[in-house]
């Protein structure tokens, strides 16, 4: 699982990091919000998490406004320290994420997806790092999700999967290949996505 950012070098290395696996060029940069949304997260985690004196703390509580703001703009609701460096939001839509949910390295999430608690618990899911969420998965409860597994489009994750660089699809999911993310065609430029080499087709790319 990620680490919070605790340091201003840790701040650039994931404003570096989410930079690096953008998708669409200068358009996505300057016209959609999600490069704008994404440097204020993790601003915010930089106060939130390494500025405990008054003036940061009040920094850090309107940067939180910032984001809930810009976040109910592009349909995000994201909160701090949930995701580590890397994250790639390829277009704006409906992402709601339980705000004990801790989602590693390198993670690509699409449109409508839910990652939340089951049951009035307060646990949340734990993904690990270079995971591939397509649209509309909904991910539940104090499960586990290994490094580099895909997740298919709709589908309904209720339990845990350990063993990494597998695709996992239906209503519930279960194993469907035996080839994660980096098949499903999530290339991040923050290191290794996956060992496997051949192509398979997984919800939305």
């Amino acid at each position: 699982m990620h680490p919070r950012i605790s340091s201003k070098d840790d701040f650039k290395r994931y404003v570096e990091a989410d930079r690096r696996n953008e998708e669409g060029g200068l358009r996505y940069a300057l016209f959609n919000g999600i490069r704008r949304f994404k440097r204020l997260l993790r601003k915010a985690e930089y106060y939130t998490n390494c500025r405990r004196d008054p003036f940061g703390r009040l920094v850090g509580l309107y940067l939180r406004y910032r984001l809930s703001r810009l976040g109910r703009q592009l349909g995000f609701s994201i909160p701090v320290n949930a995701f580590g460096p890397g994250l790639c939001i390829p277009h704006w839509g409906t992402i709601v994420v339980n705000s004990n949910a801790r989602i590693g390295a390198n993670c690509k999430i699409h449109v409508c997806v839910v990652i939340g608690a089951s049951g009035g618990q307060d646990a949340a899911p734990r993904i690990g790092d270079n995971v591939y969420i397509g649209p509309g998965a909904k991910i539940f409860g104090n499960i586990s999700i290994a490094d580099d597994i895909a997740i298919a489009a709709n589908s309904v994750v209720s339990t845990s999967f350990t063993k990494p660089a597998i695709t996992i699809a239906g209503v519930p999911a279960r194993k469907i290949l035996g080839r994660g993310s980096y098949d499903a065609g999530w290339r991040p430029q923050n290191g290794n996505a996956g060992a496997a080499a051949s192509t398979a087709e997984v919800g939305s790319s």
